[in-house]
């Protein structure tokens, strides 16, 4: 399970004005705001494709020129693409344990601030939806009998389900939460800590960046987790993604 909510995008301005030093080129820019026809940035300049859907609601938008640089230099390579390293992200991700240790694989240019395990782990009881476990086979899931009666072995009568196994695990939690509370005691605190699966669930703020999103999305959208698969489909929903996109093969990328 992953949650994606709250991002903006932020710097549009600044890596435009930054990406056409080298040349000093500022004046081929034709980004701003929309406000229709020739005068300003005007829908004929606007980088969305025709019809423009922002005809006259004086909003910023990127020019074709600028777009067209940009493209230019993000496919020539992290070193020419250098201003998507500007283009900052900012967003909640709720998502499990077991996915926030692959992203922190991903420590240049980002920043994160977690809701803390530490301090709040027992600030509520724990319940199933706490956990990622759309995965987890239960009693009435055919493929887990037919497995279990392959091994040939009467195991049947021994085995909880997955689903069980973790309802089990949260009601021990649970039972600890209770005596730290009464307690204080930091014996059951640790109880609480180290028994937590990795499917628990955590908020975080991240700041990212276009070029971050480009390695992510190039390795990551087509990995076996759902939750990374999940986060490269909402990559391609930000605005101008196919910056991101554009050094991945096979991508239909302006």
């Amino acid at each position: 399970m992953i949650k994606i909510e709250n991002f903006e995008v932020m710097g549009w301005d600044h890596v435009i004005r930054g990406m056409r030093n080298p040349m000093n080129s500022w004046e081929k820019s034709d980004s701003g705001i929309c406000k229709g026809g020739n005068n300003g940035i005007g829908c004929e300049n606007c980088a969305e494709e025709m019809p423009c859907t922002h005809s006259y609601d004086h909003s910023w938008q990127l020019g074709k020129a600028d777009h067209d640089l940009m493209m230019k230099l993000a496919k020539a390579g992290s070193v020419h693409g250098k201003f998507r390293r500007m283009i900052t992200v900012y967003v909640d991700i709720t998502a499990p344990l077991y996915w926030w240790k692959e992203f922190d694989t991903y420590k240049v240019g980002t920043v994160a601030n977690s809701c803390s395990t530490m301090h709040k782990i027992h600030a509520k009881e724990f319940t199933l939806d706490d956990f990622s476990c759309e995965h987890l086979l239960n009693i009435d899931d055919n493929q887990l009998m037919d497995d279990l009666e392959q091994l040939g072995e009467d195991v049947l009568g021994i085995l909880n389900t997955p689903v069980e196994d973790l309802q089990y695990t949260i009601g021990k939690l649970n039972a600890y939460r209770k005596l730290f509370l009464k307690t204080k005691n930091k014996i059951w605190w640790w109880q609480m800590i180290q028994l937590l699966p990795s499917s628990y669930n955590q908020k975080r703020t991240v700041m990212l960046n276009y070029e971050v999103l480009s390695n992510i999305y190039q390795y990551r959208r087509e990995h076996k987790l759902d939750e990374w698969r999940e986060f490269c489909q909402w990559i391609k929903k930000l605005p101008y993604s196919e910056i991101i996109t554009c050094n991945v093969k096979g991508e239909d990328n302006a």
